[in-house]
């Protein structure tokens, strides 16, 4: 490597003014309209705790309307709206690349060669019937690489007795990136991290430490674009989350109120759900039973342990005169994720996951309204919204979370496996976590924040171009990587550039499927101490050594860090 190569830290000193401009400061806004006060809740006919065949346990429990008046019901405060600022490119931003932005964890050249030849309606379709795309090379893949995946939550347990671990959690982690980075089953891949970070479970460490893997197996991607009463359902019978949220040990005598709490605070109604608080015990009472195998680990209704007697939540009830109430349970999850304010809900994260920070209301509405006219199904929602003409005119509106900023360099750049690719995807996960998004590692059960002013930070920022100046670093070096670079002359036209603007509009247009505006292409030329206009020869260092530097520079760009 020559001496004189620059500090990195004085060039991103030197371009930050000119350069980084992310989009406007978008903050999360509440979207949940305001519903009516609601009616006071009708008191319960039978205790509220009861045990048959047994002598009940002593429980004093205020009456539920005692409970609302201290906790009474407040509509969310909606927080003024803002407009996203476009990139000045937005306005004619390719339909193709504007769609492989969003519907993908990355443009590349291929896909958005695919879109256009298939066109935007059909690739679609085809993208939401993922069996219908072959993709075995990513699932011999992870086959292979993560053969402890097959594993069932009892063998995970026998094998690692009398100890825990994290590694089906790293495993799962590392298949979900490798996932995210190769398959073709793009949008299905999208939806897994869509749900992922809306059914939380945290790995790899945690109460779910053995079973996250089946989890996000059987679950999340059993479910990603099927039915979200299916979805809702599996999740409640699944160990990982009755572990995650405690219901694997809450009973009629001493019932934990988180899950009852985040099931109707966040998997479905959401805070200006309209429930009151009494309702949050009732929901919990509901749940009891669901629970898991001391032994095994593995899902177990427990009927002992559920409460018996007449329950109601937001509409629902039902007599709940059996021990065997997993049922009761079923009906219960089914109605919220049909409830019309859980369409609502799910269709304002969908829009600010594939719109806007703030999406216009009339098409949370009619995407609701899609929910609910197809029974709470994921894939028509999915299709009216990327069809639609809000999706179309929002691009330049999102901004890239730290893991899909690092996901999509790789996928740009055209990295494919290697002699350790799980090496390679351990330090991506690192990577991932210092810019402050540890895939499935988001701690409290609400997700990592979808909107751009959560993201804004310098360190973020920092772990970010940190990242993509490591890949060229790892592409350049003499010894086998660890993953599999093309060489960075190959995204460089056969003929060379005439100049220095030429060559950077060149590597913007490979790199980002669009131009840099002219301010930006300019500082990039000043760091190589040449203008636009300066002359390149075939012996400059720009087409070595240098090169990975302004690779990285084109990929600080806030034009490559949206979505």
């Amino acid at each position: 490597m020559p001496t004189d190569v620059p500090r990195r830290s004085s060039v991103l000193a030197a371009l930050s003014a000119a350069v980084w401009a992310l989009p406007a400061d978008a903050e999360a806004v509440s979207t949940a309209a305001a519903a009516p006060t609601p009616a006071p809740p009708v008191e319960e006919t039978k205790p509220l705790l009861s045990y048959d065949g047994a002598e009940p346990v002593a429980v004093t429990a205020p009456a539920a309307a005692v409970v609302d008046r201290a906790y009474p019901w407040q509509p969310p405060v909606r927080t003024t709206s803002r407009t996203t600022r476009q990139t000045s490119a937005a306005s004619t931003l390719d339909p193709a690349v504007h769609l492989a932005r969003r519907a993908s964890w990355g443009a590349t050249p291929d896909l958005v060669a695919q879109i256009r030849s298939m066109g935007r309606t059909a690739w679609v379709d085809a993208q939401l019937d993922p069996a219908s795309i072959a993709d075995q090379s990513t699932e011999s893949l992870v086959a292979a690489q993560w053969p402890r995946l097959a594993m069932a939550i009892w063998e995970v347990r026998d094998a690692y007795w009398p100890s825990s671990t994290g590694d089906l959690g790293t495993d799962v982690i590392q298949a979900y990136v490798a996932r995210a980075l190769w398959s073709r089953r793009q949008l299905f891949e999208v939806m897994v991290d869509f749900w992922t970070n809306h059914l939380v479970v945290t790995a790899p460490w945690g109460d779910a430490w053995d079973a996250v893997h089946r989890y996000h197996i059987d679950v999340i991607r059993g479910h990603a674009l099927g039915r979200y009463a299916d979805l809702l359902v599996a999740a409640a019978q699944h160990p990982a989350m009755l572990n995650q949220l405690d219901n694997g040990s809450s009973t009629k005598r001493a019932p934990n109120e988180n899950f009852g709490r985040e099931l109707l605070e966040l998997h479905t109604v959401g805070v200006g759900g309209g429930y009151p608080e009494s309702d949050v015990l009732r929901s919990a009472l509901v749940l009891t039973g669901l629970s898991t195998e001391r032994e095994s680990g593995e899902y177990l209704y427990r009927q002992i342990r559920h409460h018996r007697g007449r329950l109601s939540v937001l509409g629902w009830s039902d007599a709940n005169d059996s021990a065997y109430g997993e049922q009761v349970a079923t009906s219960y999850l089914t109605y919220l994720a049909r409830h019309p304010k859980t369409a609502q809900r799910i269709a304002t994260k969908l829009a600010v996951r594939f719109v806007s920070d703030d999406p216009p209301a009339a098409l949370v509405d009619r995407l609701a309204q899609v929910y609910l006219d197809h029974d709470t199904r994921i894939a028509p929602v999915v299709r009216a919204l990327l069809l639609s003409p809000e999706f179309a005119a929002s691009a330049g509106q999102k901004t890239k979370r730290p893991l899909e900023n690092m996901i999509s360099t790789a996928r740009t750049l055209g990295v494919q496996p290697g002699q350790d690719t799980k090496g390679w995807l351990a330090e991506l996960v690192w990577s991932a976590k210092v810019a402050g998004q540890a895939p499935m590692g988001w701690p409290a059960p609400n997700g990592f924040p979808d909107v751009a002013a959560a993201w804004a930070g310098a360190g973020t920022t920092m772990a970010s171009w940190n990242w993509h100046m490591a890949q060229g670093w790892e592409a350049m070096q003499t010894s086998t990587p660890r993953v599999a670079y093309p060489s960075f002359r190959t995204l460089l036209p056969d003929t060379l550039p005439a100049t220095y603007g030429a060559l950077v509009d060149a590597l913007a247009s490979r790199l980002l499927d669009g131009p840099l505006p002219t301010a930006k292409r300019d500082a990039v030329c000043a760091f190589l101490d040449k203008t636009a206009a300066s002359t390149l020869k075939s012996t400059d260092p720009v087409l070595g050594w240098r090169l990975p530097y302004v690779v990285a520079l084109v990929l600080d760009s806030p034009e490559f860090a949206t979505r």
